[in-house]
């Protein structure tokens, strides 16, 4: 078998890896173009192109196949991009359009299926528990979202939305979300939201790095009260993860999985809400940083 090809699609930035050990993490080659997403579609196509050109160049050995870790899903049944927030790629056949454009076959998932792959069989899950059978990897940043790895293999559904927490209900003072319903964790647990709750009670604009940092010293009782917010709501919402997946390990990502308070009184909150007497779940820091895209993309095809 030859080197292992990846390559993350997000907003801003393409990267593209080449991988000749997953394993040990031996790479060949690996490099960024920006998205340039304000272009459009078929614009995006072309950048992935030229990125695979230019890595196939540079390696001298073509792909035989590709993984892509697209921001969006792909539907099953109608084979087009949705619920992708770079908004030119939903409606549009990627996968196929893609496979036209480079000649290979192509493996897609969403950035969060990348994600709770890659910390599964290459990050701190396999550092902390090998032989987990179940896994969800959880999304908390600019938007909430999650994957669901079963013995090292991810869980996709009939749907393609296995894993898409951040879309059931879990409090009506969230507002209603993009996706047209009301109340949805992502309305109460994205960084967006908790930072629009602070402005709402303070009339002052802060990010969560500040807030939380203000919370820390003491010097702040509404960064105080949004952080008991976000801990309160996390744990009814990542109940409902456990009582129907009952996972090994849970996976915090995006940037509020930085704030430590998540493992220890997030997991008590947690607790509260779960269908058993004790909770057994470990909540573990990723280990790959912004590498589990590029990297959950390339186990898509190493098997």
């Amino acid at each position: 078998m030859g080197p292992i090809w990846g390559i993350d699609l997000g907003g801003t930035k393409i990267e593209g890896v080449v991988v000749e050990d997953l394993e040990r993490g031996k790479v060949l080659r690996r490099m960024r173009l920006p998205t340039e997403r304000e272009k459009g579609y078929v614009h995006i196509l072309r950048q992935i192109y030229k990125l695979v050109e230019t890595l196939t160049a540079e390696v001298s050995i073509k792909p035989s196949r590709i993984g892509i870790c697209t921001p969006g899903t792909l539907d099953p049944l109608t084979e087009t991009l949705k619920n992708s927030n770079t908004t030119c790629l939903n409606g549009m056949p990627l996968k196929k359009d893609l496979e036209n454009f480079l000649g290979v076959p192509v493996e897609m998932a969403n950035d969060a299926n990348c994600f709770a792959l890659a910390e599964t069989r290459l990050g701190i899950v396999r550092d902390i528990l090998p032989d987990a059978e179940v896994v969800f990897g959880a999304i908390l940043g600019t938007g909430v979202g999650g994957g669901v790895v079963v013995n090292g293999k991810l869980l996709t559904g009939r749907q393609g939305i296995a894993g898409e927490w951040g879309h059931n209900f879990l409090d009506a003072s969230g507002g209603k979300c993009y996706c047209g319903k009301t109340g949805c964790i992502e309305m109460v647990l994205s960084g967006p939201a908790l930072e629009k709750y602070y402005h709402n009670l303070t009339g002052i604009r802060r990010r969560m790095p500040e807030i939380v940092q203000r919370h820390r010293n003491d010097e702040d009782p509404i960064a105080t009260e949004t952080l008991s917010r976000m801990l309160y709501f996390f744990g009814r919402a990542i109940s409902q993860v456990i009582n129907i997946l009952d996972p090994d390990a849970i996976v915090l990502g995006g940037g509020l999985g930085n704030i430590d308070l998540l493992y220890s009184e997030g997991a008590r909150q947690a607790q509260k809400h779960v269908f058993n007497d004790r909770l057994d779940t470990l909540f573990l820091k990723p280990k790959l940083g912004d590498s589990a895209g590029v990297f959950g993309a390339a186990l898509l095809v190493a098997d």
